[in-house]
């Protein structure tokens, strides 16, 4: 089989978790998990996995979802196309002005993404390849972090990461100093020497991350993510790096390939983090991804959500290499440990992907089924 594909169908399926415990970041808080799952089939029968980033506003999937399966399907079911990233710009330049009539560039953005990792896998598929093969990787292996670790219970979920195997840990900050403090302070004990970062979810203001700098500086932080927000004059980040004695990490809420050029032609971030489920997909952010090492920055792709997509995010970083590490929400979420594959199965802060073609998984549809919502 050849790269080039004729789509039969496209068709997202949504699914909600309830948490005992809510995800909480410092702009808000998750009660579930949603995650939006695309299915892509073509000619032969072939099919392909993605997922879209669904995380925000609460009822923000079930509109991806339509998203999908109302407006962009209908535009590529039953054309033929050379490749993902061929269907990927059909799919970008017809709906820009939809986009930009509706007010919703993000959520075309995700629903895209989305479409555009499930013809990825499609294609490893057909080329009986694994997707971090076909992207250009030698090593199936990535390392990973824990991340998502909440303020209440941070140490006790810091230990339970590192039982499960974790060696690396990201804190979420931005609930006053002295929590935050004495959380760093309990997690760099429990991690000891190992890699330890800290996200702020656009938390601060300069003044308030200008004031935590210095007294962030004793964690020996492996990066210090979004202190403030993403849209903030470059000025700003640019007055942070200077007095900052860790990384400065972003790129989760950057959503323009000028953006990214932006960044990565400045000496502010050293680590930088695009969502393939939000924005880009693959067609985009391999090549984005090889920019950022080529920048001399540290590319770890960021992820939070379901399964699917969190596989994909393993496959680019094994694709592209780097010393990056790979983002696994340290909470409960079967939406992600069901579809996940290896992931699931961390060996001394490490996982391997599997040698099977594509994303290596035939996702069970059906074991999830409890929490369908559309």
């Amino acid at each position: 089989m050849t790269d080039r594909l004729t789509i039969r169908s496209i068709e997202a399926f949504c699914f909600r978790y309830p948490l005992a415990t809510p995800v909480v970041t410092s702009f808000g808080k998750m009660l579930n998990r949603p995650a939006v799952i695309v299915r892509a089939v073509d000619e032969d029968g072939v099919e392909g996995w993605g997922e879209a980033w669904s995380n925000f506003p609460a009822p923000g999937a079930e509109h991806r979802a339509r998203l999908v399966n109302e407006v962009l399907a209908p535009g590529l079911v039953g054309r033929k196309f050379d490749g993902p990233a061929q269907a990927f710009d059909v799919l970008t330049a017809g709906t820009e002005v939809l986009a930009l009539q509706c007010g919703e560039p993000g959520p075309f953005a995700q629903a895209i993404s989305g479409i555009d990792l499930a013809l990825w896998d499609l294609s490893a598929r057909r080329q009986r390849l694994p997707l971090w093969r076909l992207l250009g990787g030698r090593s199936n292996k990535v390392k990973v972090y824990a991340s998502g670790i909440n303020p209440g219970s941070a140490a006790r979920t810091a230990e339970a990461a590192l039982e499960r195997g974790h060696r690396a840990l990201k804190l979420k900050v931005g609930f006053g100093a002295e929590t935050d403090l004495a959380n760093l302070a309990a997690l760099r004990g429990i991690v000891g020497a190992g890699m330890l970062a800290s996200d702020a979810n656009q938390g601060w203001s300069v003044a308030q991350a200008m004031e935590m700098l210095p007294r962030l500086a004793e964690f020996d932080l492996r990066w210090l993510e979004e202190p403030i927000r993403a849209d903030r004059p470059r000025e700003e980040w640019r007055r942070l790096r200077a007095a900052a004695k860790m990384p400065i990490a972003a790129g989760e809420n950057i959503a323009s390939l000028d953006a990214f050029k932006e960044v990565l032609a400045e000496d502010v971030l050293g680590v930088v983090q695009p969502d393939i489920a939000k924005w880009g997909g693959l067609s985009l952010c391999a090549g984005l991804a090889r920019d950022i090492l080529k920048a001399g920055k540290t590319f770890c792709p960021h992820y939070l959500g379901g399964g699917i997509g969190l596989l994909a995010s393993a496959h680019l970083l094994a694709g592209v290499g780097g010393d990056g590490w790979l983002e696994v929400d340290a909470n409960d979420n079967p939406l992600r440990d069901l579809l996940c594959g290896p992931i699931i199965h961390v060996r001394d802060g490490a996982v391997e992907l599997d040698h099977e073609p594509g994303l290596g998984i035939a996702p069970d549809i059906a074991g999830i089924a409890c929490y369908r919502s559309v």
